[in-house]
């Protein structure tokens, strides 16, 4: 069963219980994930009533980073990509920072990941330069997307339809895939996945 721990007394504030018993696993790196599509999914899913697992690519601390520069805040993982696996959980978030994006997507374990997600027909959510793991996992191709726009020429020569939008939402393959573009988007980024948990 996922576990999960309760990082800056989030877990059990303004819970409203909307995704009590639903269970998402957020893919990271241990230095460059931008801070907030890190923290703020999480803390909207566990506001919700969702547990949320981080798994990072070691124990440590996650040193996340603002605008790929300045130091954000250390965020305490649960597991690692490599004990982690898809089983009990509902969906699965990649944040971006560009550093961060840039190992997971050469990661095995978290392409084993992501992969095991579409396969089951889960959600996939990524944000930013998250969708780089997307292109290299093979999940791109023939889907509609989003993501910072340096990425448009990946996403689009692994077979994907690049679009500029806060969000999008794509249903029409195998598994939906919700991709957006910046950390300006997140509240729209955050408020999909909590409709694709809810199948509202």
């Amino acid at each position: 069963m996922p576990t999960d721990r309760q990082h800056d007394g989030q877990l059990e504030e303004n819970r409203d219980g909307q995704l009590d018993g639903r269970n998402v696993l957020v893919l990271t790196t241990n230095y460059g994930t931008e801070q907030d599509e890190l923290r703020t999914p999480v803390a909207v899913l566990r506001e919700h009533g969702a547990r949320v697992t981080i798994a990072a690519q070691q124990d440590g601390p996650v040193r996340t980073l603002v605008s790929d520069r300045r130091p954000g805040a250390d965020v305490p993982p649960d597991t690692t990509l490599a004990r982690a696996t898809a089983d009990g959980y509902d969906a699965v978030i990649v944040p971006g920072g560009t550093l961060n994006a840039d190992r997971l997507r050469t990661d095995a374990d978290a392409r084993r990941l992501v992969s095991a997600f579409a396969e089951a027909g889960r959600p996939v959510a990524a944000i930013c330069h998250g969708p780089w793991l997307l292109v290299d996992s093979g999940l791109a191709e023939g889907r509609e997307l989003t993501s910072y726009p340096s990425l448009r020429p990946d996403l689009e020569n692994a077979g994907g339809t690049w679009r500029d939008r806060e969000v999008v939402v794509d249903t029409a393959g195998r598994h939906p895939l919700i991709t957006s573009r910046r950390p300006g988007d997140l509240d729209a980024f955050s408020a999909a996945i909590v409709r694709a948990l809810t199948g509202s």
